[in-house]
């Protein structure tokens, strides 16, 4: 068999054929008389020896690619996508969402379920959205889309505002992301208006969500959801970051604000079981967020900006 797999005349005419004539394997299995193992085995070896070269033109004009494939490899991260940082916050929300709407464009494939938190970032990326070939695809919020103040940051209005691009279907929270006690949540969570949704979170494909940190300048504050003196509360505890509203410190550990989770949506914990978990967000005063979320394995794919994604880098 060694003779075989090391035969030149052998690697160039099984490469011919596969490279060059597109038959698959198997049938130049049946047209050589070889095993699939040993198929496979004289390609690889082709390319071990330079017989067969594969080059990707271009490659340079992906301008962070080394960097994204480092923290894929560090992180244990599916995909990295890092973008440039802008001169504002308002054009980093802008090339941040731009490169997410990009990406929805090949993860989101027919008959999909997607889900989606709020925030800003989110809000730039929907406006953003292009190219929405995929069918058949669910909507839905990840935590209750209804509130009073910008009503455009609501999961519910980004999951709607998604469905109407793709012509999919929206599947609604009626109720708020927050209430008032653990008691009314475990209550509000029992109504069959809000189970269809819950239900379906367990069979997510896609999950979108910001990652934010408490601040005065955050959403979870501008949507009205948090008080200044719970931010600040919040942030003497050292909360490191929230995805979902829900707040974890910097090695992702959420046991210490249970408390504060009064949160009408998804446990981020089952985000860990959703093929792509994708977490948008940059910025250095989001450097921790974005840690914690990494360690807590509530993300799995991560859209972030060139100052984050240097720092992630050169971590120990």
């Amino acid at each position: 068999m060694r003779k075989v797999v090391d035969d030149p005349r052998l690697m160039i005419k099984v490469c011919d054929l596969f490279y060059n004539q597109e038959a698959s394997q198997q049938q130049i299995c049946q047209m050589l008389g070889l095993s699939r193992p040993t198929v496979a085995r004289l390609l690889t070896s082709a390319r071990e020896q330079g017989i067969v070269q594969i080059t990707i033109p271009n490659l340079d004009t992906i301008t962070y690619w080394e960097l994204e494939q480092n923290l894929e490899q560090k992180y244990g991260l599916r995909e990295v996508l890092v973008v440039d940082s802008g001169d504002t916050e308002e054009e980093l929300k802008t090339a941040l969402g731009s490169a997410a709407a990009r990406y929805l464009q090949y993860i989101i494939k027919d008959g999909y379920t997607v889900g989606i938190s709020m925030g800003a970032t989110l809000h730039h990326m929907v406006t953003q959205l292009r190219d929405g070939a995929a069918k058949d695809v669910t909507f839905l919020p990840l935590i209750g889309g209804m509130g009073r103040l910008r009503t455009e940051l609501h999961s519910n209005s980004l999951a709607e505002g998604m469905s109407r691009f793709y012509g999919g279907t929206f599947l609604p929270l009626h109720a708020p992301a927050r209430v008032s006690s653990t008691l009314v949540r475990d209550e509000l969570m029992k109504e069959e208006s809000l189970s269809s949704a819950m239900e379906l979170m367990k069979k997510l494909d896609v999950a979108l969500v910001g990652i934010g940190y408490p601040n005065e300048h955050s959403a979870i504050k501008a949507t009205g959801y948090f008080k200044e003196n719970e931010i600040e509360s919040l942030m003497e505890r050292k909360a490191a970051g929230e995805l979902c509203m829900q707040f974890y410190d910097v090695t992702g550990d959420t046991a210490p604000y249970r408390s504060d989770n009064t949160v009408i949506g998804i446990d981020i914990h089952k985000l860990r079981k959703v093929p792509c978990s994708v977490g948008i967000a940059g910025g250095l005063e989001k450097l921790s967020a974005i840690r914690g979320a990494i360690r807590g394995r509530y993300i799995n794919m991560l859209i972030t900006d060139i100052q984050c994604a240097t720092a992630l880098a050169s971590e120990e």
